[in-house]
């Protein structure tokens, strides 16, 4: 299409992190959906990406964020879908800038519609703390194989049945907590997502269909915004195997079984709970602070922090985070 207009736009990741669950910053599109932090990018008006970003989520939520990286660039059309402003501006198509920030702490939000959400709302198959969730095996594998068996000829039913397979850990197959993605991609591709009939609609030009979360497979959320969320999943749980960023979401001081917690809820995995503090004593990231927590009660728990000389002076590995086999 000649002359079609193109207008970029920034989403964010924001995620804070507590014994119990990673959260990130939500916010209601005006239909009322369920999105990410959402802006556009002015190229005349705005000196940075970064320093744009930076701005119009603390417009949306109210507070300032830390760590950014920049995660991925999304555009697919049918899958994009422009804000109110963005559409009456006249835009074909919205090309969608991703990062990832990473705060210690869930910051009082003080714009209307902004709130912390669990990432496990979106993704339940994501959290293995407790063991293999039952949604897999009693709802996604069973849609997956019939997803497989309606296939029109057997090497794409085989290929299928091999990316379930590895993706859910089926069969035997062993856990990969990384592939966060690549499972949200297989159910959108499967259409088990709500997001998918919505954009099949929305490509073929017709009304999108109101969404409405299916039983055990996540809320859905505005626009592409849940395939940006699990590629920031993904990209954290790997990140935090060979660079010590979990250190950007702890507090100055911690216990090391706080550390431990928090590594738990963003990888979806339990870990044991002498082989993290061998880990750490490995790698010199912690030291302690000579301070002790009695706030728990029974016994002072030693406080500790990041030992911030270290991890500037020389790189240092992250936290290994072992998988466990599928059943």
């Amino acid at each position: 299409m000649s002359g079609a207009k193109v207008i970029i736009g920034l989403s964010a990741v924001i995620v804070a992190a507590t014994e119990d669950s990673p959260y990130v910053v939500v916010t209601r599109d005006g239909g009322g959906a369920t999105g990410l932090p959402f802006g556009p990018f002015d190229p005349a008006g705005d000196r940075t990406l970064e320093l744009s970003l930076r701005g119009w989520v603390e417009e949306q939520t109210g507070f300032d964020i830390g760590y950014v990286e920049q995660l991925y660039t999304f555009g697919d059309r049918g899958r994009e879908m422009p804000l109110a402003d963005m559409r009456s501006a006249g835009a074909d198509r919205v090309i969608s800038i991703s990062y990832l920030a990473l705060t210690p702490s869930r910051a009082v939000l003080d714009r209307a519609g902004a709130r912390w959400r669990s990432w496990y709302n979106f993704f339940p198959w994501e959290d293995w703390r407790n063991g293999r969730p039952p949604i897999i095996d009693t709802v996604i594998a069973p849609r997956l194989k019939e997803w497989a068996h309606i296939a029109e000829d057997n090497e794409t039913a085989n290929a299928r049945r091999t990316r379930a397979r590895l993706a859910f850990a089926l069969e035997g197959a062993v856990w990969n907590e990384e592939r966060a993605l690549e499972r949200y991609e297989l159910l959108y591709e499967a259409g088990l997502a709500p997001e998918s009939e919505r954009d099949s609609a929305r490509f073929d030009g017709k009304d999108a269909p109101s969404m409405s979360p299916a039983p055990g497979l996540g809320e859905p959320m505005a626009s592409d915004h849940r395939r940006i969320l699990a590629t920031a999943i993904g990209r954290l749980r790997a990140k935090i195997k060979y660079r010590p960023v979990i250190f950007e979401l702890a507090p100055d001081l911690f216990t090391l079984l706080h550390l431990q917690r928090l590594v738990e809820a963003i990888s979806g995995l339990a870990l044991h709970k002498q082989n993290f503090r061998r880990l750490l004593e490995r790698t010199g990231l912690v030291e302690g602070a000579g301070q002790f927590d009695s706030s728990a009660g029974g016994r002072p728990a030693e406080l500790f922090r990041a030992r911030r000389d270290t991890l500037s002076e020389r790189p240092v590995v992250g936290i290994h985070v072992p998988a466990p086999r599928g059943e």
